[in-house]
């Protein structure tokens, strides 16, 4: 599959850029194998043919540095894909945790602007006070303090003018290049790179809908409801949009400010051991979680009621994928070998056969690393990160959910030990998921499960037949197809397909010009306008041949 023509020559100037950073970062191998050279400008092949930069970084820096120079599209696809310790290698991994977010605000004039346009009205009839400055500025948008007609505070999130159409224009290059990659460098392919920049398109536009994170508020909100040691900030739909978003500003202490905790009465103890009951209610009870829960997304207000911020990363994990990491949990703290092995294949796919003995040994080794601990008291954080490096060798990938919450367990267990170097997640854990063992085994919900199974069941059933008919009908009638997958072909035909177009132009080009120089050889030169179009027409076949050669970087 080549890039798509119209979408790259409308974006020549993005491409370029991103050839150029890649080459300027010692990615010019990369280049080459993915043959973008052609995207540069003609001085810039001649000096890179000359001499290649050295880099004093290794090659993780030099990635992370890539991203943050490409800008807000690259560093947020960074961020993402430190999600998949799955399928990134470690090293870079910890360099992408790294990416911040270096963006300036934009204007307070274009702000009220846009809140004025947005919303229908003035901001002065909107708010009883709104501050144009902005308190806080991400790739995405910026946020600004405000005061509703009531009295009560406000934060109002404003999404950057135009940041959908640069999204939108990197994410198709995005996904013409990991296409590319998949072509040109079979290697990476356990890296899974359309795959991970499909989840991140969609976690992007998602964040993107500002009336989606409102949503997804209102949703945390109702499941919490009864929980008052969580505040969920209220969302006002008559002052939100799309590209606008207004809730209750919280004002509190980081959690992560201890000193400050402590000045206003409060316990980090007690803090850590909160914000893990509130999260592995979360995860294993609601399905639903906050997939970012660093400090600076936490504030504490008072009485120790932990406020959370920023929903524009949430993880869902459905009932039997919950149960199904709660068994592997168990039988990680059991010793069970079997039950454990059948877990990983079960919650993952593989890429490729996977050697069964050599899994079953990996996962021996992993599981005598904790057999006898109890579950209390293991280190959830290094028991899921040696898990990941499991799956890592073996090429089995997971639901982008499952590591997202992976990534938010490893985060929170970090958080909670800056409260208390005692802290340990697993201690919170542990009963939940005895809660959820009983739970499983109560005869009403076992009665629930199995009418919903026999359901499906009979639903199999009666489709049977129609199948069975439908099946036997193509056969009688010879319309029975079998699709067969083909790997690198198209890859063949459209080397074929360039190949054959430039012996066209060139028997063409020759033709013209033979046939041209026929015409003054017999009818002298007072037949220039017969020949001199020809002429004119084979030079620009050849110029435009020529520069195909020159742009695919290879005769």
């Amino acid at each position: 599959m080549e890039l798509a023509p119209i979408r790259v020559w409308r974006n020549l100037g993005r491409m370029r850029k991103i050839v150029t950073v890649l080459l300027n970062h010692g990615f010019g191998d990369v280049v080459e194998r993915l043959q973008l050279g052609g995207y540069l400008r003609w001085w810039r092949r001649v000096v890179r043919r000359k001499k290649e930069p050295q880099h004093p970084f290794t090659r993780a820096e030099r990635i992370r540095l890539a991203m943050e120079e490409l800008g807000p599209t690259f560093v947020k696809f960074g961020q993402v894909m430190s999600t998949r310790p799955d399928l990134v290698p470690a090293p870079v991994i910890e360099e992408l945790r790294k990416l911040q977010e270096n963006v300036p605000p934009f204007s307070p004039k274009e702000a009220v602007r846009l809140v004025e346009e947005e919303l229908g009205g003035r901001c002065s009839r909107l708010f009883q006070k709104f501050e144009p400055q902005p308190i806080a500025a991400g790739s995405l948008g910026q946020v600004h303090r405000a005061t509703h007609m009531s009295g009560v505070p406000l934060a109002v999130k404003i999404r950057r003018p135009n940041v959908v159409g640069e999204m939108e224009r990197d994410l198709s290059l995005l996904t013409n290049l990991a296409e590319l990659v998949e072509r040109h460098i079979p290697e990476a392919e356990i890296f899974d790179p359309k795959g991970l920049v499909a989840q991140f398109a969609r976690s992007i536009r998602r964040e993107l809908n500002f009336t989606r994170e409102g949503r997804t508020l209102d949703e945390f909100r109702r499941l919490f409801r009864n929980d008052a040691t969580l505040f969920i900030p209220r969302v006002y739909w008559e002052l939100s949009s799309e590209s606008v978003v207004t809730m209750d500003f919280l004002e509190g202490i980081r959690i992560n400010d201890l000193e400050g905790l402590r000045a206003a009465g409060l316990n980090p103890a007690e803090i850590a051991a909160n914000g893990a009951r509130i999260f592995i209610k979360m995860a294993f009870e609601f399905g639903l979680f906050h997939g970012d829960p660093h400090p600076g997304n936490m504030k504490i207000l008072p009485n120790g009621v932990i406020g959370l911020l920023d929903y524009g990363m949430v993880g869902r994990l459905e009932e039997d994928k919950r149960e199904q990491l709660i068994d592997l949990l168990v039988a990680v703290s059991r010793g069970d070998v079997r039950q454990c092995v059948d877990q990983v294949l079960l919650l993952g796919k593989p890429i490729h056969p996977v050697d069964s003995a050599v899994l079953r040994s990996d996962v021996r080794d992993f599981i005598e690393s904790y057999y006898g601990v109890g579950l209390e008291r293991i280190n959830v954080g290094n028991l899921l990160s040696d898990f990941v490096g499991i799956l890592s060798n073996h090429g089995i990938r997971y639901p982008a959910d499952f590591m997202l919450l992976i990534r938010a367990i490893i985060t929170l267990e970090g958080v909670g030990r800056q409260l208390d170097p005692d802290f340990n997640i697993a201690a919170h854990l542990a009963p939940q998921i005895e809660l959820i063992v009983r739970e499983r085994y109560n005869p009403r919900r076992m009665a629930a499960k199995g009418f919903r199974d026999l359901r499906d069941l009979l639903g199999v059933l009666h489709e049977l037949p129609g199948q069975v008919g439908r099946t036997l009908e193509k056969l009688s009638t010879d319309k029975l197809e079998i699709q067969i997958e083909h790997r690198h072909l198209n890859h063949l035909v459209t080397e074929l397909e360039r190949s054959s177009n430039r012996l066209v132009v060139g028997l063409v080009m020759s033709a013209l010009i033979l046939a041209s120089a026929v015409v003054i050889h017999v009818s002298g030169v007072q037949a220039w306008w017969l020949s001199g179009p020809a002429f004119l027409l084979s030079s620009f076949l050849g110029m435009w041949l020529i520069y195909g050669v020159f742009r695919s970087g290879r005769l």
